[in-house]
Order: structure tokens, then C-alpha cells, then sequence
């Protein structure tokens, strides 16, 4: 059921004429009362499963909202111009006679007549609880926006963009060398996305107690142990550090918004994502998808010239929150609780945000090469956009040198005319978006936001709406699912160096030089280096194996030889090959190839005898 609330002055209507066969009989065609709360509803399909339980939630709501705003009275106006799925008129009926019947006998109440035309007067009181909307479902039914019912019912057209410019229907491209851009195009053409295996990763992010599940919260919220926090935290920091070269502002807006306010209420409609929803002190929230919201209302309430476009401001979202149905919750790939660093840019025209689209395009590409992550491009059209920038699409192809997969819709069911993503397939040929760019040409006049001009005059820009790591969670997985894929192609699994929780182990061949081991560790501490030493008392060849499966990029055994020569006999994971090297050397090789990306100090004890064990 969908109810529009507007508390007004009066109300009054006549019924003219009949609109269906199954119209009332009425006594009295016309109606009207003062201080009313005009309650518009349209009875949908889905109510048809359990009327009584709609009924209960629409009288309850009526009840809170009359005294909320002080209401003296009830109308109740069936109205189905608020639904495209309306049910049967005999549920309609059936559900406002027993409303009616529920409420008269404690307010002042009437009932306008169903299935009538009618004319209708009323002067909305213009505070701010007088105009609301509600959705009321069934009992264990779920609420879903308008953009993801488009969604269901949207048409794709679908074609591989090759190096040459040429859009070829999917069904007519040849594969052959591109079987990674095959899985991920049928992936997407089938649009299933329920998991029916549990993905590699999920044993690895416990093996290596990295993140775990939460069975006290809802699934899809984890929980995240130091050395997987660890990697987290430098995810977060080095796109955050990407933005801010880049211009983006930083802010941090609330989690949770009132389904009251107007603006907020329309958007949810207009995105494709499930919400969590919660009641507090009388009143409705929704928690964030998205950081959309808060800059939203920021950009609203900033005073914006044209010199200052493009404008960017950036959240790094803990936590956003999305309601992502059960069969699709396995391990770290969908999350219903995750962090999303968010970042939107208002341009001037068409012409701006495609220079801003190829610059964050740009951004996306250089965060995929330091993770170290194959991809496959995904690029979705409006039809009309598509072929008035046929040129701008051909240049992001160039751009990633490779086929992308172009999705094509005849119109325009979201706020965007265009997005991209790069996707990660996985081992069980699963995609997911990572980096993504889209262009808004809607809700910066939905929420009121405008620049003054040259001239002076008032306008409104266009968003882009960016990620460019996308979700910080969901980029953990591709880099153990990644792991998993290179160790079946027969390499090493392993992550980055400059993600790895311990960058270099050092292994005493006993005790005696533990004190030597201390003094190796300060001095690749002193230079930024995550070190630790397996001080228990174990066999060497066990230490190596265990620092073999924790994937540990450098492995050094420390003895009389080494103490002497201070030289070091050095394990390298990822050529596995064991070279000589000084201290120095090993220090220039290791700050070579992590360069300017971020580090975080050890997030353990440094020595293994004094660990706790998570999993």
C-alpha cells in the first residue's frame, strides 16, 4: 500500500461520476471536515497476500500521525494514481471499508467513494510533518524501491565495444582471447547473482584471521580481526590520499535519514538498493546506502560559483547499509553493512562532467594497477547518451587498451545517463564492481542544489557520482579470491606487499639469537617495514612452512653465519627464489616496490610466542 498524508486546513470533494463497473453505491456524494489529516492511499497487489495485516499498520500509522500533528479528524481518499501496481478493487474496498469502520468510532472520519471520479478541494497547513509518505507491506513482505521494480522489468540491449570502436552484439563477438570478458558478459546477461557454493575466499579470510562472520548481528555485518582491519585501514588510506590529490573535500554526514524528509524520500525510489529501515522516538529512518544523502543536503545548503566547478566532496562511508537478499551473503563479495568511499562532483554541463568522467576513469585505473587486479570493463548507456558520445565511449575503451561489455537501455529507469565499473570475476566466474563513475542529470534539482553563474543567474549543475575503489570490503575479496585464482594457474598465492600484514619474518635457529633477531627488526621498523619474529620453540623447517602459509613475502633465518656476515640468505615469495642480500638491499628492494603507498605499523605483538589466536 502506498499512503500520501497531507494535514490540512479542510477538505472537500464530490463524486462526479463512475469511474469502474465495480464503483460504490452512495448515499452522500460529497464530504468535508476541518483540521483534517488527508490520508491518499492506493491498495496494491502484494496487499492482496494479508489485507488485516495492512489494515493493522494503516490504522496505527494513522493513529501516531494524527497526534502527532494534532489533527482533528480523518479522511480517507482512495486514490490509485500513487501506484502502477494496484490490487483487485474487491481488496481495496475490502481494506478501506474496514479502516473506516475501525477509526469512526475514535475520530471524526469519512471515507471519499471508491471507484468514483471526483473533484477535490484542500490547503495543506505547509508545516514540516504535513506532507508525508508511507509504504505499508504485508507482513514479512519486502519493501522495494521503484528503481529496483525497473530494474526487474528493464529491457538490456547488450554488445562488446571492441578497440576499433565497433559496437558488436554480445551473441556475434568472438571470445577467443578474451574469456575472462565471457564470463563476466554472461554473468550479467543472466542477472543471477545467488551464490550456490561458498567462494575460495571464505575459507581464506578465516585461515589467515583476516575477517570472520558475526552470528550475534544481522549476516552480512562481520567482524574484522587486526591483520584484515590492517588491510582495510590501508585500503581506506590510499584512496582517500587518491581524492584529496585530486581536489576532494573531505566531510562525514550522519547514517541514518527521516523517511519524512521529501527529497530523501523520492531518491530511495530512484535507487536500485534495498534499505534497512528503523522506528525511533515515534518516527521512521532509513540507514544509508550511500554517503549520497549528506553531501546532498550539504551541497543544498553551500553558496556555489561557477569558478568553484568542478566542486568534489568525499566521504569515506563507516558504514553504509544495504539490505542485500540472503542467498546472495557469502563471505566478503556482498555485504549488507560495508564501507564505501564516496565521492560526488558537481560539474557545469555535459561537456565538464565528461572531462571529470575521464579523470576519475583515470583515478579507477591507477587504483586497479596497486592492487595488482585483473578486470573487465562494464559500461552502461541510455540509448539516446550513447549515441550522441559514441567518440567519449571509444576513448575510455582506448584507455584500458581492451573489449568492453556495453550495456544499453531505450530509456532511462535511474538518476544517470551513464556509468561504468571495473569488475573483478572470480574462481566461480562470479563478477563484482569495484571502481565505478556515473553521471547524474537529475538529483541536483530534486535536492535544490545550484551555482550562480557568470550572468548571476541561479542554475543547476550536473554529479558525478564516484568510487573509485568502490567497496573497501568487497576489494578484500577480490585480492584473496585473486590469490586463490593465481595458485590454481600453479604460482604462489599472496597479497601485495604493501598489504601484507607481515612484510618480512625472521626465523632464529634458536634462541640465543632472538637478541639478533631484535635488533634486525628495529632497523627495518625504523624504516617502515612490518617485522616479526617466530621466537617459539619450534623446528626451523615448521617456522617456514607456517610463514609459507601465512604467505609471508620475505622469510629470513637468522644464525652464526648470518650474525657474522650480515648477510641473509632471503626467501622470496613471489619469484620463490633465495638470494643473498644485505640489510640494506632488502630495505631498498622492499621501499622499491612499495613506493609512496600507505603503511600501517605491525598489527600484532612482534613476536609469534605472544599471539592470541582469532579463528
Amino acid at each position: 500500500m502506498r499512503v500520501l498524508l497531507i494535514h490540512s486546513d479542510y477538505i472537500k470533494f464530490k463524486a462526479k461520476k463512475k469511474a469502474i463497473k465495480a464503483a460504490e453505491k452512495i448515499e452522500k456524494p460529497y464530504g468535508e471536515l476541518e483540521n483534517v489529516l488527508i490520508a491518499f492511499i492506493a491498495v496494491e497487489k502484494v496487499d492482496e497476500k494479508n489485507p488485516d495485516s495492512v489494515v493493522k499498520q494503516l490504522i496505527a500509522e494513522l493513529r501516531k500521525t494524527v497526534k502527532k500533528v494534532d489533527a482533528e479528524s480523518i479522511a480517507l481518499y482512495p486514490y490509485a494514481h500513487l501506484s502502477s501496481s494496484l490490487g483487485s478493487s474487491s481488496t481495496a474496498r475490502k481494506i478501506l471499508d474496514k479502516a473506516y469502520e475501525e477509526l469512526k468510532d475514535e475520530f471524526k472520519t469519512i471515507k471519499a467513494p471508491f471507484g468514483w471520479y471526483k473533484s477535490f478541494e484542500l490547503r495543506c497547513k505547509g508545516h514540516p510533518l504535513s506532507e508525508l509518505s508511507r509504504t505499508i507491506l504485508p507482513e514479512g513482505e519486502e519493501e522495494v524501491s521503484e528503481a529496483l521494480k525497473a530494474e526487474k522489468r528493464l529491457k538490456s540491449h547488450w554488445y562488446i565495444l571492441d578497440l576499433d570502436g565497433r559496437l558488436i552484439p554480445v551473441e556475434k563477438f568472438n571470445f577467443k582471447g578474451h574469456e575472462n570478458l565471457k564470463k563476466f558478459a554472461d554473468y550479467e546477461i543472466s542477472k543471477v547473482r545467488a551464490v550456490k557454493e561458498e567462494p575460495p575466499h571464505v575459507k581464506l579470510m578465516r585461515s589467515h584471521e583476516l575477517v570472520d562472520y558475526e552470528p550475534g548481528s544481522d549476516p552480512g555485518n562481520l567482524r574484522w580481526y587486526p591483520k584484515g582491519y590492517l588491510i582495510k585501514n590501508l585500503l581506506e588510506e590510499h584512496v582517500s590520499n587518491i581524492v584529496a590529490e585530486n581536489g576532494g573535500m573531505r566531510v562525514e554526514t550522519p547514517i541514518m535519514y527521516s523517511c519524512d524528509h521529501p527529497q530523501l524520500s523520492r531518491y530511495l525510489d530512484r535507487f536500485p538498493a534495498r534499505q534497512y529501515t528503523l522506528k525511533a522516538g515515534g518516527r521512521e529512518y532509513f540507514l544509508r546506502f550511500a554517503a549520497c544523502f549528506g553531501q546532498y543536503l550539504i551541497k543544498h545548503d553551500m553558496t556555489i560559483s561557477y569558478k568553484n566547478l568542478p566542486l568534489k566532496l568525499y566521504e569515506l562511508s563507516h558504514y553504509s547499509f544495504r539490505y542485500e537478499q540472503s542467498g546472495e551473503l557469502v563471505g566478503l563479495r556482498r555485504l549488507r553493512a560495508f564501507t564505501m568511499p564516496d565521492m560526488h562532483t558537481l560539474v557545469r554541463d555535459m561537456t565538464q562532467a565528461k572531462e571529470e568522467f575521464l579523470n576519475q576513469y583515470g583515478l579507477s585505473l591507477r587504483w586497479m594497477e596497486d592492487l595488482g587486479l585483473d578486470y573487465e570493463v562494464g559500461i552502461r548507456f541510455v540509448r539516446e547518451f550513447y549515441e550522441e558520445n559514441r567518440e567519449f565511449a571509444h576513448e575510455l575503451i582506448k584507455l584500458v587498451k581492451k573489449p568492453a561489455l556495453i550495456e544499453i537501455w531505450d530509456e532511462r529507469p535511474f538518476y544517470f545517463v551513464m556509468k561504468f565499473e571495473f569488475n573483478f570475476v572470480d574462481a566461480l566466474n562470479k563478477a563484482s564492481a569495484l571502481s565505478t563513475v556515473q553521471i547524474d542529470i537529475e538529483n541536483t534539482e530534486r535536492f535544490g542544489i545550484t551555482y550562480v553563474d557568470e550572468d548571476g543567474k541561479e542554475k543547476h549543475p550536473l554529479m558525478l557520482h564516484a568510487s573509485i575503489s568502490g567497496s573497501i570490503d568487497r576489494n578484500v575479496y577480490a585480492l584473496l579470491e585473486n590469490a586463490y585464482l593465481e595458485q590454481q594457474r600453479g604460482n604462489k598465492p599472496m597479497l601485495p606487499l604493501w598489504l601484507s600484514p607481515t612484510q618480512v619474518r625472521l626465523v632464529p635457529v634458536s634462541e640465543e639469537f632472538n637478541e639478533f633477531a631484535q635488533e634486525i627488526a628495529d632497523e627495518l621498523d625504523k624504516n617502515r617495514i612490518r617485522v616479526d619474529i617466530d621466537d617459539r620453540n619450534e623446528t626451523i623447517g615448521k617456522k617456514i612452512r607456517e610463514a609459507e602459509r601465512e604467505w609471508i613475502p620475505y622469510i629470513l633465518v637468522l644464525g652464526e653465519r648470518e650474525k657474522k656476515s650480515q648477510k641473509f640468505k632471503v626467501r622470496i615469495r613471489r619469484s620463490g627464489e633465495q638470494r643473498d642480500m644485505s640489510l640494506k638491499e632488502l630495505i631498498r628492494e622492499i621501499k622499491d616496490k612499495t613506493g609512496n603507498l600507505p603503511f600501517k605499523p605491525l598489527p600484532l605483538s612482534r613476536f609469534v610466542s605472544e599471539r592470541p589466536r582469532f579463528v
